[in-house]
This record gives C-alpha cells, structure tokens and sequence, in this order.
C-alpha cells in the first residue's frame, strides 16, 4: 500500500463531499427542495446509465458516466449559476478553471491528469461522449419541472425561447432522440402556462 497515494485519493473524496453542501436553482420532482449539485451529479450518472441507448453511435456510456460525476466538483469553489441567470459566464469559465487546478490537484499525479482531461473533454464539449453528457446535463432539469409543474422555471423566469436555446440546443446536438422526445411536453407546458 502507498500511504501517500491513498491519502492523496482521500483527500479529493473528502473534498467532494462538500458538493453536498451546492445548492442548485431546480427542485427535485416532487418540488420539496432544491437539489444539489451531488445530488444532480449522480443523478445524471444514472441518466447515462439508464439511456445511453439513446445516444448517438459511437458514444462510450462508461466514459459519459465519469465526466458526469466529475463534471461539476467545480462547484465546490465556483458554486452554480443557474442556467437561465444572466451571469458573466467568462468570469464563471475561470474560476471553473481555478477549481478545477485546485480540485484535481489533490489526487495524485497520474489519476489528477487523467481525471481533468475528462473533465476538460467535457467542458469543450467537442467530442460525441462529452456532447451527450452536456446533453443529458441539460435534459435532467426540464424533466424535473415538469415533474414539480415547473418550479423552478417560474422562479427563475424562464420562457419557452430561452428553453429552447439554453436546454433545447444543447440536448438536440448530443441527444437528439431524447429532445425530440421532450420539446412536445415542455411546449405544452408553456402554452398553458405561458
């Protein structure tokens, strides 16, 4: 055993505890509360594993699964901005980076590189694996409001246009299937809701 390794790894799982503690703009499905980001990071690890049939080919469903569980340790130093907030998103972009130098840094080496190239492939957004976890990042909370009749939609003033762009596109690019799937009852939604 390498003790200095293992404290190492302890140490980054001690750390992520904290993402416990990020509270996020969405509620859970029965609109009780709002969720945190380790509850979102695992939920949408499930998402991965439960519809990764629905990703487009090529996609490797175990690589996805990863970046969404690291995806937003960030948020341990930068919190989490609501996605329909108008919000300085260069700033948000780097202290993202800071954390993650910091966040990362606490594993050893060799896993630290490996980890923050996921997490990196997941924030470019370029590659089909990464375009599907964004996908399935943005297709976790309109399911959640429409579950809680939108909750958080209506605290945060979200409109059907905003939807479209801030969710719409991002899951048509990596999950097409799954929007089609949701743009009907998200539309409907806002007609009667509108």
């Amino acid at each position: 055993m390498n003790a200095a390794r293992l404290d190492a790894q302890m140490a980054l799982l001690t750390e992520a505890c904290r993402l416990k503690s990020v509270h996020r703009a969405t509620t859970l499905c029965d609109g009780s509360r709002p969720e945190n980001s380790a509850e979102h990071s695992w939920h949408l690890a499930l998402y991965a594993l439960v519809l990764g049939e629905h990703a487009p080919d090529g996609v490797d469903t175990s690589r996805v699964i990863t970046m969404l569980l690291l995806h937003d340790l960030v948020e341990i130093d930068a919190g989490d901005t609501p996605i329909y907030a108008e919000a300085d998103r260069a700033a948000i972009a780097n202290a993202e980076q800071a954390a993650a130098d910091r966040i990362f840094g606490l594993l050893p080496a060799d896993q630290a590189q490996g980890l923050r190239a996921l997490w990196d492939e997941f924030e470019a957004g370029q590659s089909a694996d990464a375009r599907f976890a964004k996908a399935l990042d943005r297709f976790q909370p309109p399911n959640q409001n429409l579950a809680s009749d939108g909750i958080s939609w209506r605290e945060h003033g979200a409109t059907l246009d905003k939807v479209e762009d801030r969710v719409g596109k991002p899951i048509m690019r990596g999950a097409p299937a799954l929007w089609n799937w949701i743009a009907p009852k998200i539309r409907d939604w806002f007609t009667r809701n509108g």
